[in-house]
């Protein structure tokens, strides 16, 4: 008779072997009969990942310092109310050209033209009053002669004669005064230059405690503003003596604020007599010509100095850099067609290039969009970065796209439910 224990153990035993049998039986289907796995005939080897690769150039780099500067009106006039009264007409259109000596503004000139007449008479009346006052002074010394006037009396005629002349001048520069305060009610261009916003219409009342009417500002030639540090100056002076060349031969290039470069260049023609005590720094001034306005008053902008003759030097895309704890690295495409990784020394920024010393020689590729995407050693698929479409190209999609936005969506099916 068996034990309770051995009774437990015996159904256990069953089940590891059921276990077993099963495994057994899926073996010929894991496909080891041979030891080897047939391959899939349908897989497939993924291609090499894409990127945009651009060639090294060797090109001609000018010595350049780079700032920030902000373009600064040659001329800013605000225009302001000399006299008190109600604006009775606007002559320019905001934000055009004005000539000097243009009327802007017109003041109701009425009550000044009253005041003008009014002091007109007054001088009137004062030459009046000097030309009796002066014969009786000369019938005084007459009557002096013959004793029948007392002294004293021709002494008061005299002095009476004096108040009177100076009753004349004291009228004529009342008169002067109301004849000014008439021109101010013109309002007159000082200088040539664009017309802002006028701040007040016609029917409002303005005076010298207004704000400004309106501010012309000079754009051609305009200047430009940058501070350089005292260690910056004395190092330009010191190149620039070295070299032998004419601080007047510096050039002065800006960069507007979409990358692209000033068509005219500019000559510094100020440097300050003080030092900013915050950022130990020289405030320097230059002047370029805006023919076309394309500078404007309070712009900010890039300014680049350039001096000596250009070198030649390595440029790559700024995309192209990379920085790890060793420092700068390219990615390039090899002859293989492979990336690799090339560590390089970089010199100064040209714009959206900068210029490579060591690392890198001209007509190499360098991996400037999908970089993220590869490893050292694997191999890539290069491609050139997309040309600009021409101007007639974008004209076109956009006529086309703005189009489309103006079709309705089911104009082609309105014929077909018409029938």
């Amino acid at each position: 008779m068996s034990s309770p224990v051995a009774a437990c153990r015996a159904p256990r035993h069953a089940a590891a072997l059921m276990l077993g049998f099963a495994l057994a039986s899926l073996l010929p289907l894991s496909g080891c009969s041979d030891g080897r796995q047939d391959a899939d005939p349908t897989a497939t080897k993924a291609p090499p990942p894409s990127v945009i690769a651009v060639a090294a150039e060797m090109k001609p780099i000018e010595s350049q310092l780079d700032f920030v500067g902000r373009v600064v009106a040659i001329d800013r006039v605000e225009l302001r109310a000399r006299v008190q009264g109600f604006l009775k007409e606007r002559s320019f259109t905001e934000g055009q050209p004005v000539a000097a000596g243009e009327l802007l503004f017109q003041i109701e000139p009425d009550q000044y033209e009253a005041v003008v007449e009014q002091r007109k008479a007054d001088v009137a009346k004062a030459v009046a009053d000097a030309e009796n006052a002066d014969a009786q002074f000369r019938r005084g010394q007459e009557l002096i002669k013959s004793n029948n006037i007392a002294k004293s009396r021709v002494d008061e005629l005299k002095a009476a004669a004096a108040i009177a002349e100076a009753g004349i001048a004291q009228a004529k520069a009342a008169l002067n005064a109301a004849e000014l305060d008439l021109g101010y009610t013109r309002i007159i261009a000082p200088v040539a230059g664009r017309v802002g916003r006028a701040s007040y219409t016609v029917g409002n009342l303005v005076g010298p405690n207004s704000d400004p009417l309106a501010i012309i500002v000079s754009r051609d030639p305009i200047y430009v503003d940058f501070p350089l540090t005292q260690r910056q100056l004395l190092e330009a002076r010191r190149n620039l003596q070295d070299e032998g060349l004419d601080p007047a031969g510096v050039v002065v290039k800006v960069r507007l604020p979409d990358a692209s470069l000033y068509e005219n260049n500019g000559k510094i023609n100020f440097v300050d007599v003080t030092t900013d005590p915050g950022t130990d720094s020289v405030t320097l001034r230059a002047q370029f010509p805006n023919p076309d306005g394309v500078l404007v008053d309070g712009q900010y902008v890039g300014v680049a100095l350039q001096s000596g003759e250009p070198e030649s030097a390595i440029v790559v895309p700024q995309s192209a850099l990379q920085i790890d704890q060793q420092g700068v690295f390219v990615m390039i495409v090899d002859a293989d067609k492979k990336a690799q990784v090339r560590r390089v020394e970089v010199g100064e920024i040209h714009g959206v290039v900068i210029s490579v010393t060591t690392g890198l020689k001209a007509g190499e590729l360098v991996i400037t969009q999908g970089v993220q995407k590869v490893r050292p050693g694997q191999l890539v698929s290069a491609t050139p970065p997309p040309a600009a479409p021409p101007p007639e190209a974008v004209d076109s999609a956009d006529s086309a796209s703005k189009k489309s936005r103006d079709t309705p969506a089911d104009a082609g099916d309105t014929g077909a439910a018409g029938k």
